[in-house]
């Protein structure tokens, strides 16, 4: 087996997601325990060359958290929450989303699901940050967006009552 098959295969991202992409995303993954500095440069490049790849800010603010870069995590998050409600035809707003449940299935497709998921890492982070009540407050809305807990947010919501205990 060639390195270069070796690094392709060593994260499996979305099937869907452009070849060009996924050669940067696994680039960075290879990079990211030797070399933070060219790593972030490659997940930025991949996320520069298709901006409506959800998996980019996955990997970006994955990165940014291990790095423990809360703040920078935090903004990717942000970020990618809005692109996968602009993709999903939904309000990027949580607590907007909370109020009209009826109208949307987030549950419908990748771009719907991957908004609960990243909805869950912001409240990690808040957590991970020591906001504490904001990280509740998301949570307790993605309870209700998520009551089938397909984001795993029951995790998190362990580890916040924890914490205020």
């Amino acid at each position: 087996m060639s390195s270069a098959a070796f690094i392709e295969e060593r994260v499996l991202f979305s099937p869907s997601i452009p070849a060009e992409v996924n050669h940067l995303l696994q680039a960075a993954v290879a990079a990211s325990s030797v070399d933070q500095s060219k790593a972030e440069t490659l997940f930025l490049q991949a996320q520069t060359l298709d901006s409506h790849c959800l998996q980019t800010y996955f990997a970006l603010y994955k990165f940014y958290f291990f790095q423990k870069r809360l703040v920078d995590a935090e903004r990717i998050v942000l970020a990618g929450l809005e692109e996968s409600a602009k993709q999903g035809g939904f309000p990027n707003d949580y607590r907007q989303l909370v109020k009209n449940l009826h109208k949307w299935n987030l549950y419908a497709n990748y771009s719907t699901l991957f908004y609960l998921y990243t909805l869950k890492a912001l409240a990690f982070i808040k957590l991970r940050l020591g906001f504490t009540v904001d990280a509740q407050f998301v949570l307790s809305h993605l309870q209700q967006l998520d009551p089938e807990d397909l984001s795993g947010a029951s995790v998190i919501l362990d580890l916040a009552a924890g914490v205020t205990e």
